[in-house]
């Protein structure tokens, strides 16, 4: 009987790749990429372009390896895995650009100078934004999946009020939203009454308050100059006016106006 002859052993099955899902992702990288073919199973790495990436998961049959891909210039590569086996063919993977930000409107377009307001940006590209408005940084909540509304919180505005820019900004770029967003003043509140109550033009007058930041006062319908406010203090000078006449003193900012009482010129 005779001895059976040897077989040669066969050759390892070399590793063969068949697609990546997906087959494009950001410039930055970091994202989870799915490898699909046969021959995978010990993949020692995996390279996109020449950049390494980082395996987190392989199939025990060969058929899938997860990886995070690197970062890499905008363009299409071409992704390999090595095995003990060998190395496989190349499959093409793109990095993609961001597109920038657009951004069409806020809602809502005003609230409180204490800022606390929650609003909604409608645009695209949002996603990974930073907000400003008038040159302060919301609190941005988050972005919705498409990437075309965002979330966030006003911060706290200018004491006296008004209108300011919202920017959006991404690694793409910044956008603007039109007609910005307006911070509203809270009405002055006054403690008291002007003092004196009784003096002649050109003298000097103090009125106590709250939410004074930006005030103006009038003296019937003759505005005071020299106005200066300091925390819950405002003095100014007495305008000219008729002796003997009582004129009704008013506070206005551009959150409303209140009565500081009345003012006789003697």
């Amino acid at each position: 009987m005779s001895t059976p002859t040897p077989q040669a052993a066969l050759p390892p099955f070399g590793p063969t790749l068949i697609a990546t899902l997906p087959n494009s992702g950001p410039p930055a990288g970091n994202n989870t990429v799915t490898l699909l073919g046969l021959g995978l199973a010990g993949a020692t790495s995996v390279l996109f372009g020449g950049a390494t990436a980082t395996i987190v998961g392989q199939d025990p049959l060969g058929l899938t390896v997860t990886v995070v891909a690197p970062a890499h210039a905008a363009g299409t590569v071409q992704v390999t895995v090595t095995t003990g086996s060998g190395t496989s063919n190349p499959v093409s993977y793109t990095y993609v650009a961001p597109l920038p930000p657009t951004a069409a409107t806020i809602t809502p377009n005003a609230g409180p100078v204490a800022g606390g307001t929650s609003f909604v940006i409608a645009g695209s590209n949002l996603q990974n934004a930073t907000v400003t408005i008038g040159g302060n940084a919301a609190t941005v909540v988050g972005t919705d999946p498409t990437g075309t509304v965002l979330l966030g919180v006003t911060p706290a505005g200018p004491a006296a009020g008004g209108n300011v820019p919202v920017v959006v900004t991404t690694s793409a770029g910044t956008a603007s939203v039109p007609g910005g967003f307006t911070y509203l003043a809270p009405a002055p509140t006054i403690t008291g009454t002007v003092t004196p109550a009784t003096a002649s033009a050109g003298a000097t007058f103090t009125i106590v308050g709250t939410n004074l930041a930006g005030a103006t006062v009038l003296f019937g319908a003759a505005p005071a100059t020299g106005v200066v406010v300091s925390g819950t203090v405002l003095t100014g000078i007495v305008p000219a006016g008729t002796v003997g006449s009582t004129v009704q003193v008013t506070v206005q900012t551009a959150g409303g106006s209140a009565s500081a009482g009345t003012f006789t010129y003697v």
